[in-house]
């Protein structure tokens, strides 16, 4: 499991979107990007999807996942 704590584009709340990890200013949990990837989605449309998503910080979450993979 990645430890998203360190990872500037998302946040934590325990009163939102029932405690899950979501994108920086906005309630769109990142399980939702790596889930809509895994169906075919493009970054492109993610982020028409979920408008307050922003490419910044989708990039910054695969990123954030990748190096942290590597590192394991």
């Amino acid at each position: 499991m990645i430890d998203w704590s360190t990872c500037p584009a998302v946040e934590w709340d325990p009163k939102r979107s029932s405690g899950a990890w979501v994108f920086r200013g906005t309630r769109v949990p990142v399980a939702a990007l790596f889930e809509n990837l895994e169906d075919g989605a493009t970054v492109a449309e993610f982020i028409e999807w979920f408008p307050g998503t922003t490419e910044e910080q989708v990039r910054a979450v695969l990123d954030y996942a990748a190096h942290s993979a590597l590192a394991v």
